[in-house]
């Protein structure tokens, strides 16, 4: 009965859903158990209390398992001790079956596999035990009679469970494979984005202009780099409060956004500090960029704040190659600082020496 549990799932969390689903596994699975089992007690001329206990196992077990699981305090710990009941009755068929060899080795490998599907801790080792007590339980009431080959009959009967068990399990493998993968995307994707502005985060843009920077040295390509500071943040926050700082934030984020290319990269270093990587693109193009975001970000009107004009100082430094990541963002915040320092809302472009202020 494959059941796939979620990673990290808190048990105490999960309702009805896991019983009823494990249900329908375990009325195909024990469904599918009876075709050999019945094959044997009819090669072993079984009385009526094996096919009473056949009857048990394969029909009023799945019921009485549902029932008790739904009425468990935990519903998730009831279908615990249920699977553990399903590998006792495995290891109790055993002996049943008077240790038939393919049978009896098909059931406790599949009823093991069973547990190592279920995703849930150590669950398949906590069954071993059990699966042998209730082995050795029946051996006791059976006489351990032992008739260990396998007929032709008895092989054909043990086919469709271990050809339609092995593809469930593979189907439930397959979507938890799918289903992690999924996560593992979601998770890839949120640790590239910052939540606030869903610009590219800091560590994931960092990654992206020390890439692009050996992609410059290895071609020649020029690029940019734009750093950006919303003016007077603070006072903002201060002013309007941080819902509207917020706002601010997320607006100044679509203006560059809407101002550069696809292949670009804009991401949130921290704060109201923003950066751009303008691939294949000189200081005069860069140049005009900025002054587009500059211009947008002014004529920005904030529905949270009214009144609030808000204003962007711009440091823009060109690639030196060889220099590093770290030489390019102090060239780009050199610049920036001199932006700040003569006025703001302006843009100052870095040279290698000194910053060039080009004023509004």
């Amino acid at each position: 009965m494959p059941f796939n549990a979620p990673p990290g799932t808190d048990p105490e969390r999960h309702t009805e859903r896991l019983p009823r689903r494990i249900y329908r596994l375990r009325m195909l699975g024990m469904g599918l158990g009876a075709l050999p089992i019945g094959m044997v007690l009819l090669e072993n001329q079984a009385g009526a209390g094996h096919w009473v206990f056949l009857l048990f196992t394969t029909v009023v077990w799945p019921q009485l398992a549902l029932w008790l699981a739904l009425r468990h305090p935990v519903p998730f710990r009831g279908e615990i001790r249920n699977l553990l009941v399903d590998s006792i009755l495995a290891g109790m068929w055993v002996p049943l079956m008077a240790f038939n060899l393919l049978p009896s080795v098909l059931l406790v490998t599949l009823a093991t596999v069973d547990k190592i599907s279920t995703g849930i801790d150590r669950l398949w080792y906590w069954s071993l035990p059990l699966m042998a007590a209730g082995a050795v339980a029946a051996g006791m009431a059976s006489g351990f009679e032992v008739q260990a080959v396998t007929s032709m009959p008895v092989m054909v009967a043990c086919l469709p469970m271990l050809l339609i068990h092995t593809i469930a399990v593979s189907q439930a493998s397959y979507r938890l494979v799918r289903k992690v993968k999924r996560q593992n995307r979601q998770l890839d994707e949120l640790s590239r984005r910052d939540t606030l502005t869903a610009l590219d985060s800091r560590r994931y843009w960092q990654e992206q202009a020390a890439l692009l920077l050996d992609q410059c040295a290895d071609t020649g390509e020029p690029a940019t780099l734009l750093m950006i500071d919303i003016d007077h943040f603070k006072a903002i926050n201060d002013r309007h409060g941080h819902a509207a700082g917020d706002d601010v934030l997320r607006a100044t984020a679509e203006v560059i956004r809407q101002s550069i290319r696809g292949h670009d990269a804009a991401g949130r270093l921290g704060g109201d500090e923003f950066a751009v990587l303008l691939r294949g693109t000189d200081v005069d193009a860069a140049g005009i960029v900025a002054q587009r975001i500059r211009e947008g970000v002014q004529a920005l009107q904030v529905d949270s704040a009214p009144g609030l004009r808000p204003t962007v100082s711009l440091g823009l430094a060109k690639t030196t190659g060889a220099a590093g990541l770290r030489a390019w963002l102090e060239a780009a915040d050199r610049a920036l600082y001199q932006a700040k320092s003569r006025g703001r809302n302006q843009l100052a472009i870095d040279d290698g020496l000194q910053a060039i202020v080009d004023t509004p």
